[in-house]
């Protein structure tokens, strides 16, 4: 990427969600920040990580190379934003900078993600352990191989369906399950679920 002066661009929606460690998270960009990549860019949401949901809560930082080329690229990026909105809400930012300019409560934030990702990685091995209980002959194994907030299943459109309308369970048709809403109070009947539209 360096050697061929692409501007690399970043997206963390969910920092702190994927390893359990919002630093931890952060670390692609830091090595890429450290080898000096010009032109760096990172979209932010604290959506989800903060439970913003209704706010739109984001930013964007690009990384100048010098203070003359972050004047310019700020009025590059000023004259984008300003017809789409002028004067954005303030106050979900207003919660997000409380958080981390304090370092208490950034910790406090950090241990949340933690016991979050924790939560869903434990919802990931339950879910792949029940559809399997349940007496699936397929491999789930990608159920726990991946991170974050989100599962892709593997199940076709037709299944997805299937589970909708059998079993009242939703998820996009490409089979991308939220596991945030996997819970053990329902990760049985989803894992029921599941087998009986996959079989």
């Amino acid at each position: 990427i360096k050697s061929k002066n692409h501007p690399p661009f970043f997206d963390s929606a969910y920092q702190g969600f994927a390893s359990g460690d919002a630093p931890t998270d952060a670390a692609a960009l830091r090595s890429f920040l450290a080898d000096g990549h010009p032109g760096l860019a990172l979209v932010q949401s604290f959506s989800k990580n903060f439970g913003l949901y209704g706010q739109r809560v984001g930013a964007l930082s690009i990384v100048a190379g010098s203070p003359e080329e972050a004047k310019a690229v700020e009025s590059q990026v000023k004259k984008i934003i300003r017809p789409m909105y002028s004067n954005p809400p303030r106050h979900g930012a207003r919660i997000v900078a409380t958080v981390l300019s304090d370092p208490g409560r950034t910790a406090d934030f950090i241990a949340q993600c933690k016991a979050m990702a924790e939560r869903i990685g434990q919802m990931r091995v339950a879910l792949r352990d029940g559809i399997g209980g349940a007496g699936s002959t397929r491999n789930w194994d990608h159920i726990t191989d991946q991170i974050g907030m989100f599962a892709y299943s593997g199940m076709t459109k037709e299944e997805v369906e299937l589970l909708r309308d059998r079993h009242h369970i939703y998820c996009t048709l490409d089979g991308r399950i939220s596991m945030a809403g996997v819970t053990s109070g329902n990760v049985n009947y989803m894992a029921n679920a599941i087998h009986d539209v996959t079989k």
